[in-house]
């Protein structure tokens, strides 16, 4: 069970989306005012927007929250904020992404490490461990839009490069800079998706015990828990076994 796309899943199990749901709302928005202010407010006209939006909707932002970030865009904010990535060891050498949004970058820096530092891992230098992921597309729906074989056409006429299909649904990849089209041509034939976004794929996987998931999952709490880091990717493979005792 590769950890890339069973994160949310452990989260799930943990309950950490509702006790987290006001600091995601939080970090939802500001990537919704950063991707406006880049770009066009209009999610039709910015492919970046309508990512952020539907990610948002997906983790059930209300509307109006949803306004309210595309609108500050308009009156000025936002400007300062600086796109960063960190990259580090945790727990049994597993490799981790921090992908964080900061106007304060010695603050943001400090954080992380310090974090990395009480929960067993190392922060390392800018791409010490980017090698070991790839840069993609991922568009995820549930198994209710149909099976394998259909999902599989789908992916192929939208020109996605890979699907995964479980009892849990359906994760289709794509190039990077194709998530848009992709995305949408696929929604055409099987409807809405879960969450369409980009992510760090991981390319090798580290096998983790029960005791190395915690620690990881330790370190990865502490990390989300920052105001400026907006999301966290780690390269660890898990057991049915281990999973089932989470």
């Amino acid at each position: 069970m590769a950890g890339h796309s069973k994160w949310a899943n452990i989260q799930h199990r943990k309950g950490r989306q509702d006790a987290a749901r006001s600091k995601l709302f939080s970090k939802l928005s500001k990537e919704i005012t950063v991707a406006a202010k880049m770009g066009d407010p209009d999610p039709d006209k910015n492919p970046r927007l309508r990512l952020a939006v539907k990610e948002a909707k997906s983790n059930s932002v209300p509307k109006d929250v949803i306004e309210r970030a595309i609108k500050k865009s308009t009156a000025g904010d936002g400007d300062d904020y600086e796109e960063i990535r960190y990259e580090g060891y945790g727990p049994n050498g597993v490799a981790v992404i921090v992908e964080a949004m900061t106007d304060n970058r010695n603050r943001t820096a400090s954080n992380v490490r310090s974090t990395f530092s009480k929960n067993g891992g190392n922060l390392g230098e800018t791409g010490s461990v980017g090698f070991m992921f790839d840069r993609k597309g991922e568009v995820a729906f549930s198994s209710d839009v149909g099976d394998a074989d259909t999902v599989m056409m789908a992916a192929i006429e939208a020109g996605a490069e890979d699907v995964e299909s479980s009892e849990d649904g359906h994760i289709i990849w794509c190039q990077d800079t194709d998530l848009n089209d992709v995305s949408s041509a696929l929604e055409k034939e099987l409807g809405e998706s879960l969450s369409t976004k980009l992510v760090w794929k991981p390319t090798t996987t580290t096998e983790l015990d029960l005791d190395g998931m915690q620690k990881l999952m330790k370190l990865v709490d502490a990390l989300e828990d920052d105001d400026d880091v907006q999301r966290v990717t780690a390269n660890f493979e898990v057991s049915d076994e281990v999973m089932s005792q989470l």
